[in-house]
């Protein structure tokens, strides 16, 4: 149980983080949504409240160096743990720098499962870029030369193409290099091909349930081999750019590889499958469709007998996957745990694309709920996102208004999508309708939690629309296509984030910028807030006392 503050009570009503995810603070307006969005509320709360930066990429959420994005898993288990552990990145790395991996019990087994069938196959799925958010190619060429070191015989990579953490159409940078590494790597009896693949967002990496013909379209892909097939996966590449003009690549549709009429990878009884994605939330859901033995989300024609590993375990708390090549951090003392254990009744709620950020994520990778807390999901279109920028920023304000007004919380939290979602499709004027609808939005939140005494801390998990262009290097202008047209930019940031305190509960409070001032610092300030001492382990609290 957390101690009370001797120095202060807390405000008298409830305390709320509010997270606008993908929400940065650029160096430069050129290129920012952000910037260029009608944004009242928020022009206010900067004029007229507290406010402070935030670290929210690189080493202040656990990846392993500054030039590293940040992203909403390690964004919001840094908020969540009041502290920074090691993230899936750094992890993996390390493990196979030191070679850890390698004499793991789950390298093991799956080196001796490709083994146990003659002529087994050896199995990568994963996302095929360096923008180590979710994977890195460097991870999966580890592994190629790994099982070649191990003496097995054929190899299949099945590539998720990126252009959402890293350029929207820089697959090809991705895919020449790689064959060329595997045009190298093959002979003296080893087989190591592309097999099959397909943007991020089209097929396998669907997450929080939100899609699972996603999911549905990728194992028909790489476990049944069904598509469109092509000699090659930058002849596919290619091929469906000139199909799909405009489409990015995390958009492109799948595709097989395939010999005389033949997918040359499908996966089989006996052979064994890794899927090398470190993080969780978009890997899940593939890897219950291969473990699962009663598995009903869609019909798998066919299930083969395979021995499975993903790259962690993705949820501790349900054990996915029962074999995992690293250990995930092991994240304790978390916020929500400990204010469960003071009594404090919580509230957290978001839209289906980002409801595990506030729940799983926030509480260290951990499903259940801790007593006291209450979980609210709004359900998000299955739709383009810049087809509707506003996504559920209304229906997430009503049910978090609701809440507010019911009294029954003391501690409550949301996370508004629209940001990251809409900045990820590389859209700048929905990208500018994303932040007005989330400006519009809070407006209402704020009003409430004034009004019920409460103060918020609004504040963001990493940036997104507010660089929305390439930048030259040279000259800081946006750079632009060969048709002229500005080259769109998908991925995260490394901007910091704000950090407001609102209310005129808050009145005499402020906020301490610091030097290492990071989202791990918002546990201890929360508690703070609602005149509680910060856990032990946690970072310090940001909230500036009254003398």
């Amino acid at each position: 149980m957390l101690q009370k503050l001797p120095a202060f009570a807390g405000v008298p009503g409830p305390v709320v983080i509010v997270v606008m995810d993908g929400y940065g603070l650029p160096k430069s307006d050129t290129g920012s949504a952000i910037a260029a969005a009608r944004k009242p509320t928020l022009d206010r709360l900067f004029a007229e409240c507290p406010n402070i930066r935030l670290a929210a990429h690189g080493t202040a959420v656990g990846m392993p160096s500054d030039e590293d994005m940040g992203n909403s898993e390690v964004g919001h288990n840094a908020i969540g743990a009041g502290q920074v552990y090691a993230q899936g990145a750094a992890l993996v790395a390390g493990a196979i720098a030191g070679g850890d991996i390698w004499r793991g019990e789950a390298w093991r087994e799956i080196v001796a499962g490709a083994r146990a069938n003659d002529g087994g196959t050896l199995h990568f799925i994963g996302l095929f870029s360096d923008g180590n958010v979710h994977s890195h190619i460097d991870h999966l060429k580890a592994m190629v030369e790994q099982a070649k070191a191990e003496g097995l015989k054929r190899v299949r990579i099945h590539a998720l193409l990126d252009g959402r953490d890293v350029p929207e159409t820089s697959a090809l940078d991705y895919l020449l290099p790689f064959e060329a590494f595997l045009a190298e790597i093959n002979g003296d009896g080893f087989d190591a091909r592309i097999a099959s693949g397909g943007g991020r967002q089209n097929i396998t990496m669907d997450r929080y349930e939100a899609n699972w013909p996603m999911v549905e379209k990728g194992w028909r892909t790489h476990v049944l081999g069904e598509g469109p097939q092509f000699a090659g996966a930058a002849e596919a590449v290619r091929a469906l750019r000139e199909q799909h003009p405009g489409t990015i690549d995390q958009d492109l549709p799948p595709f097989v590889i395939a010999e005389n009429g033949r997918p040359v990878g499908t996966v089989e009884d006996g052979d064994a499958v890794v899927f090398y994605n470190f993080r969780g939330d978009r890997a899940i859901e593939i890897t219950r469709a291969f473990e699962e033995a009663g598995f009903d989300r869609f019909d798998r024609v066919r299930a083969p007998k395979v021995t499975y590993a993903g790259m962690l375990q993705y949820d501790g708390d349900l054990k996915l996957p029962a074999r995992f090549l690293v250990a995930p951090p092991a994240i304790g003392n978390t916020l929500s745990e400990w204010l469960s254990r003071s009594g404090v009744a919580q509230y957290a709620c978001s839209e289906t694309q980002k409801f595990g950020h506030v729940t799983y994520f926030w509480n260290g990778n951990r499903s259940n709920r801790f007593d006291g807390e209450t979980w609210e999901e709004v359900p998000s279109d299955v739709v383009p996102f810049e087809q509707r920028p506003w996504m559920k920023a209304a229906e997430i304000t009503d049910a978090m208004v609701a809440a507010v007004q019911s009294g029954k919380y003391r501690f409550l939290r949301c996370n508004y999508a629209n940001g990251d979602m809409v900045g990820h499709t590389g859209n700048f004027r929905a990208a500018t309708m994303a932040v007005e609808a989330v400006d519009l939005a809070l407006g209402r939140l704020l009003a409430a939690i004034d009004a019920a005494g409460g103060v918020a801390l609004v504040t963001a998990d990493h940036g997104n629309a507010d660089e929305m262009f390439e930048l030259d290097k040279k000259t800081g202008r946006p750079a632009q296509n060969a048709d002229g047209s500005f080259k769109a930019k998908t991925a995260h940031t490394l901007n910091p984030v704000p950090l407001i305190l609102f209310g005129k509960a808050a009145a005499g409070l402020g906020l301490r910028q610091t030097e290492r001032a990071g989202l791990s610092n918002l546990a201890a300030t929360a508690a703070n807030l609602l005149g509680l001492e910060k856990h032990a382990s946690w970072d310090e609290s940001l909230l500036a006392l009254p003398r």
